[in-house]
């Protein structure tokens, strides 16, 4: 009944009311962007959502357009400024996602969309992530975020789908705040900036193999 009847609703209206009551924030956040890393303010990508329809995200930008010698964008690590930083651990970056889930691209609360070029990567049970709309947080960020495996996102992701409640959601929500400005944990996986990209689960190697 919820997950059917409700959560849409629900998402647009609150949604809505946190453009309205966040739009400050957002105005001197994108100014700073502008000041610090330039133009764009807005960084655009193309991800996939329910039912694996591909939509463009949007999000703050957190990083500079460094390259190297041949034009190629130098890894994160080196593009990720001490402001980025503190844009992803505040999760600030991720406030544009508020237009994502009014537009109905997005939930609140829901498996993270990610990038387009893993959907031939995901093993039968990793791609029914897709069977609802992406969230601005999920499961996954509030057991681990990106310190677990993509394995272990994957399965909490599965668990979501499967278990959809109102208060199952709520609990992710305050879960979110808690960890993104007091626990400030699982911001980035050990080795990387952010995180490393999947390749493909072991399971499907050996199936394919």
């Amino acid at each position: 009944m919820y997950a059917k009847y409700i959560k849409r609703p629900m998402d647009f209206i609150l949604s809505l009311l946190a453009i309205i009551v966040l739009s400050p924030v957002m105005a001197v956040t994108a100014l700073l962007i502008k000041i610090k890393l330039g133009s764009p303010v807005i960084f655009k990508q193309k991800r996939p959502g329910k039912d694996e329809k591909i939509f463009k995200m949007y999000k703050f930008r957190s990083m500079t357009d460094e390259r190297d010698e041949n034009g190629n964008l130098l890894p994160d690590e080196y593009r990720l400024t001490k402001f980025g930083k503190l844009l992803r651990k505040t999760s600030l970056d991720e406030l544009p996602e508020l237009f994502n889930i009014l537009k109905g691209d997005m939930s609140i609360v829901g498996p993270r969309p990610l990038l387009v070029e893993y959907l031939p990567r995901y093993n039968e049970t990793q791609r029914r992530r897709h069977e609802v709309r992406p969230g601005l947080s999920g499961l996954a960020q509030v057991n681990g975020r990106n310190a677990i495996s993509w394995e272990e996102k994957f399965n909490w992701d599965v668990t979501y789908v499967d278990n959809i409640t109102f208060i199952g959601d709520l609990k992710i929500i305050l879960l979110t705040v808690w960890k993104a400005f007091v626990k400030e944990e699982g911001i980035s996986a050990e080795g990387y900036a952010t995180v490393g990209k999947f390749t493909g689960s072991r399971e499907k190697e050996e199936a394919n193999g």
